[in-house]
C-alpha cells in the first residue's frame, strides 16, 4: 500500500457484477472496499488481496452505510471513486400481482441504497483532501427502456438516471464526477435466466445472448481512470445482439 495509490469503495462486491469490477480493479492497483451484505462473500472477492478492505454493510442502512465510510476515512483518509453498484430485482410481473413488500424490497436497494452510498461518498468526496472524486452509479438498460413486468426495477432504474444527472451538476463546485454505466445482458447468476428463455414484449419468451461480465468491469475501470477533468456521463455496456431497439 502507497500513498499515491487510487481508491475505490464497491458495493455490491460479493457477486456478479461487483466481484468482477472489484478484482478488475486490485489488478490494476488499486485499493479495494469491498461493500457487501456477507462478509463471507466478501472475502471470497478478495481472495487474501491485501489492498482489499472488508467492509460487511447493508446499503439500506444508513447507519451501516455511514459507519462503513468512517472505517474507511480511518484506514485509509481519502476515497477517488466510488462504483454504487448494489441492485435488486424481481421476475417478471404485472403490476397487479406485485405484492407492497416486494416493491419495497427492490425501492430500498435500488433508491435508498444508492441515495445512502451516494450521499456518504459526496460527503467524503466533498471534505477531504485533495477535494473531489467519482461516482459511477450501476444503472440498467432498464433506465431507459424496460423490459415486460419490471415496473419495480424500471422505476428504481429510472430514479438512478436522476441521482446521476443531479449529482453530476451538484458535485461541480467540489470537483465531483458523476456517471452511469448501464448495463445489458453480463452473465452473472443473476443473468442465467437469458441463457434459458426470458419474456418478451410480443408474449414469447426467448434466449438472449448474453457477454462476458468482464467486459463490465474494464468499462467501469476506463470511466474510473479518466482524470476528473473529463467524464462518461453515460454508457450502454451490452450483448451486442441482445433485444433493445427492438424491444417493443
Amino acid at each position: 500500500m502507497t500513498d499515491t495509490q487510487k481508491t475505490i469503495l464497491i458495493t455490491g462486491a460479493g457477486s456478479g457484477i461487483g466481484r468482477a469490477t472489484a478484482r478488475r480493479f486490485l489488478d490494476a492497483g488499486y485499493r479495494v472496499a469491498l461493500v457487501g451484505r456477507r462478509a463471507s462473500a466478501l472475502e471470497e472477492t478478495a481472495d487474501g488481496h491485501n489492498d482489499a478492505l472488508i467492509l460487511p454493510c447493508d446499503v439500506t442502512d444508513e447507519t451501516q452505510v455511514m459507519n462503513a465510510f468512517v472505517t474507511l476515512g480511518k484506514d485509509w483518509g481519502h476515497l477517488d471513486v466510488l462504483f454504487n453498484n448494489a441492485g435488486a430485482g424481481l421476475p417478471s410481473t404485472l403490476i397487479d400481482e406485485i405484492s407492497v413488500a416486494d416493491w419495497h424490497k427492490v425501492s430500498s436497494v435500488n433508491i435508498t441504497g444508492m441515495f445512502l452510498t451516494a450521499r456518504a461518498a459526496f460527503a467524503m468526496m466533498r471534505r477531504q483532501d485533495p477535494m473531489g472524486g467519482r461516482i459511477i452509479n450501476n444503472g440498467s438498460i432498464s433506465a431507459s427502456v424496460p423490459r415486460p413486468g419490471s415496473v419495480p426495477y424500471t422505476m428504481s432504474k429510472h430514479a438512478v438516471s436522476g441521482l446521476t444527472k443531479t449529482l453530476s451538476l451538484d458535485g461541480r463546485p467540489f470537483n465531483i464526477a458523476c456517471g452511469q454505466i448501464d448495463i445489458g445482458n453480463a452473465l452473472t447468476d443473476m443473468a442465467v435466466a437469458m441463457t434459458k428463455g426470458v419474456p418478451q414484449a410480443d408474449g414469447s419468451n426467448k434466449i438472449e445472448p448474453v457477454m462476458d461480465v468482464a467486459h463490465v468491469a474494464h468499462s467501469v475501470l476506463h470511466m474510473a481512470e479518466l482524470p476528473l477533468d473529463a467524464n462518461v456521463q453515460f454508457m450502454t455496456v451490452m450483448a451486442s445482439a441482445m433485444p433493445l431497439m427492438g424491444r417493443g
